[in-house]
Parts: C-alpha cells; structure tokens; sequence
C-alpha cells in the first residue's frame, strides 16, 4: 500500500513539474487560456452531476435532482449565491421528508 502512496506522490510531483516546464508562450496562446479558464467549470459540473445522480454503482433521480434543478432556475433568474444553496437544500430537503 505505500508503494502505491509513494508512487502516487512521485508521479503528482512530476505532473506538477512537467507543468511548471511548458515555455511562457505555449501558455500566452489564446486557445490554451480559453481551455484553462474552462476546465474549472468542467470539473466542477462533472462533479455535480456525479453527487446528485449517483447512488451506489447506478443512477437515480431523486430530491438531489429537484434541488439541482432549483438551483438551476435561481441562477436564471440571477438570485444571490445563498439564496441559490439554501433554497436548493430546503427543496431537497422538503422533498425527501414528504
């Protein structure tokens, strides 16, 4: 098991290096800053999607998936970042108690 904790940490650390590696106008090209800036949101949508429709080794839609979609109509209509949360959680949360 250390081996693959070690072997985890040497590989991170070469990663980290091979990107701190890539010449300075590799990076100032417009289509590397366009794929940079959106990879974050890709991740971060992948990841979302992963927590409200996974359960287990399959899918399943349920108050997770009304609360997203409130999220999603909140963030339409331009509703403060709380808002958006608290809302989303109190609809799951309302859900799953009925």
């Amino acid at each position: 098991m250390w081996t693959a904790v070690l072997l985890a940490c040497v590989g991170c650390y070469l990663l980290k290096l091979a990107g701190m590696s890539v010449p300075a106008r590799v990076l100032d090209h417009p289509l590397v800053e366009r794929v940079a800036d959106l990879i974050p949101v890709a991740l971060l949508a992948a990841l979302v999607a992963v927590q409200v429709f996974a359960a287990g080794p399959g899918l399943t839609v349920d108050a997770r998936a009304a609360g997203l979609a409130f999220a999603f109509v909140a963030l339409l209509l331009r509703a403060p970042f709380l808002v958006v949360v608290i809302g989303a959680a109190a609809v799951a949360a309302g859900l799953r108690l009925l």
